[in-house]
């Protein structure tokens, strides 16, 4: 079957729910590729016209900030026994090395680290529940959470969907291989936007420690 022809018999409200749950869980803490998700859906959307790119950003959206707050929750909760936990089951993600990265990113940025995380692969798995083991004051996780939710979910679908609208001939043309040149262009801003958000991250970090008070010798 031809891909564009497959692509429109995708029920709207899967893409929907798909996205949604997917990003909500990566959020609370289990490691999903929700971002592959949202990029893949945001190009499809750009294709099928059942589906629309401001209910699609939405629900990722929402997707992120509830589940982003749930992580809070479950780490305050959990505490310091809960990353352990998190440890031994996922390895991988939730190593003492992986934690302790985490950890001075919120020392050094305290709630823009849950804004910036959402770029950060990494960190938007840390976010939420660590932000509740530090006992970080809700109100400033969830300003950065809300803030951090619209900005990278709503801004990775525009971006995605104006992005296939233009490569629309190419899909036509040559059908997956359009589809596979359109998703690598995608990829690429949000790896573009990654990178400019990373080094915004660590000017901010670089403007905290200059503020810091520097240790005076005994003898003055």
């Amino acid at each position: 079957m031809h891909v564009q022809e497959w692509l429109e018999t995708v029920p709207a409200v899967s893409i929907y729910a798909l996205v949604g749950v997917v990003i909500g869980l990566e959020s609370l803490g289990i490691p999903l590729p929700g971002e592959i998700i949202l990029v893949s859906s945001a190009l499809l959307a750009s294709q099928h016209g059942d589906i629309n790119p401001v209910v699609l950003g939405a629900c990722a959206t929402a997707g992120a900030i509830i589940g982003d707050s749930i992580g809070y929750a479950i780490g305050r909760k959990g505490g310091r026994p809960l990353l352990a936990w998190l440890g031994r089951r996922f390895p991988k993600h939730f190593s003492e090395g992986h934690v302790a990265t985490a950890e001075r990113s919120f020392e050094k940025w305290g709630m823009w680290a849950v804004f910036f995380g959402r770029f950060v692969a990494l960190l938007r798995i840390f976010a939420g529940p660590l932000a509740g083991v530090l006992r970080m004051p809700y109100w400033k996780f969830l300003i950065a959470n809300v803030l951090g939710g619209i900005l990278w979910a709503g801004g990775t679908t525009a971006v995605i969907y104006y992005v296939g609208i233009v490569a629309e001939s190419w899909l036509k043309r040559f059908s997956w291989l359009g589809l596979v040149v359109a998703l690598a262009i995608g990829l690429l801003s949000m790896l573009i936007l990654k990178r400019k958000t990373k080094k915004a991250a660590a000017g901010t970090a670089q403007a905290a420690d200059s503020t810091e008070p520097q240790p005076v010798p005994a003898g003055d």
